[in-house]
């Protein structure tokens, strides 16, 4: 652990000159910083936001840390009335406000709830925050509504999905990269240039298609058009060009089909490769809305995605719920990205070799 920490000290402290710090230093580390900043504040600020109440989510102007406007119980009145601290005549003081009209408050002393109570302008008081943390977001959304079986359903769709999209991607891709056949680059260009084609052109056929199979309001209606990509065979293609031949006429000696020869050579080789393609299929699945909201009609196969834009209601929004259920679905995806991130190099590196 000591060890970790020396070279992670090491590696930030690294300057460009021999000890001293160089005017290059100072740029790249401002670059990172700047960097650093754009790409995690809105995750940071949403993660902050997600432990507001809702009151405090609706506070203007928003405050970073989650300060919630303190309320207290006054004899007399049914509901909790929130604390101000108020410019009397006797000095500032705090008081509830027992209602609001206009640029007029009506407010009572909490402490002396038998007084007759005062109306002060709305400029003469100020609310009275505390720091709190709403952890109850989180668990009181699992019962406004089934999150469990869109969880399920997210996850469902995404690991059958991903192990489809490898299983389909790897095999074209080891045909049109080990194989020799008449138009064998006419089929790898004709796949290339379907990137041209934008996801949006092609829905209504998609849609017709899903359709007259009988999958409208299935997962598999979800998982099965994009199982191949071009992106997928591309990358895995110029990775298998990098595995020497003469493995695979060695295979073949020892009287190896083909199939034995793409599930134990191949595959274990372009592992790499795979694992990009496992990274990319990952957030391309979970990140998915508008295949699911065509697809999807019904309320018991909604995703995690669907499911937060079906809690947008059309007159009232509750923004610290929803806020909630948004950090919970960057959970997954997170998680899978920070442990085959490693792979993300090796294998871009590896495709472009060839």
């Amino acid at each position: 652990m000591i060890d970790l920490t020396m070279r992670i000290k090491e590696f930030i402290t690294r300057t460009h000159g021999k000890g001293q710090f160089d005017w290059t230093d100072y740029v790249s580390y401002l670059y990172l910083f700047v960097g650093l900043f754009t790409m995690f504040a809105p995750i940071v600020w949403l993660v902050m936001s997600s432990l507001k109440t809702e009151s405090a989510v609706a506070q203007f102007p928003p405050t970073f840390l989650p300060y919630s406007q303190q309320s207290v119980k006054v004899t007399g009145h049914e509901q909790v009335l929130p604390l101000f601290l108020t410019k009397t005549a006797e000095g500032e003081r705090p008081m509830a406000q027992v209602m609001r009209l206009g640029i007029e408050a009506t407010m009572v002393d909490p402490a002396k709830p038998d007084m007759p109570p005062i109306k002060v302008n709305i400029n003469d008081r100020k609310p009275i925050n505390e720091l709190k943390f709403a952890f109850e977001n989180y668990t009181e959304v699992f019962g406004k509504f089934s999150f469990g079986k869109y969880l399920f359903n997210s996850v469902f769709i995404t690991v059958i999905a991903t192990l489809l999209t490898l299983l389909v991607n790897s095999m074209a891709a080891f045909a049109l990269s080990k194989y020799q056949f008449k138009g064998q680059k006419f089929v790898f260009g004709l796949i290339i240039a379907t990137l041209m084609i934008p996801p949006t052109i092609i829905l209504v056929p998609v849609f017709l298609v899903i359709n007259s199979v009988g999958l409208l309001n299935s997962l598999w209606g979800v998982i099965l058009p994009a199982i191949a990509t071009p992106t997928g065979v591309f990358l895995l293609r110029q990775y298998m060009l990098t595995i020497p031949d003469e493995l695979l006429e060695a295979a073949r000696m020892d009287h190896a089909s083909e199939w034995r020869i793409y599930w134990k050579i191949i595959l274990p080789l372009a592992a790499p490769a795979l694992a990009v393609l496992a990274i990319f299929s990952v957030m391309w699945r979970w990140n998915d809305f508008l295949l699911p909201l065509i697809v999807l009609s019904k309320s018991e196969f909604f995703t995690l995605q669907l499911a937060l834009n079906s809690f947008q209601g059309e007159l009232n929004t509750q923004w610290h719920y929803l806020l909630a259920m948004t950090v919970i679905t960057l959970i997954p995806i997170t998680l899978v990205f920070a442990f085959l991130q490693k792979y993300i190099t090796t294998g871009i590196a590896g495709a472009g070799v060839k």
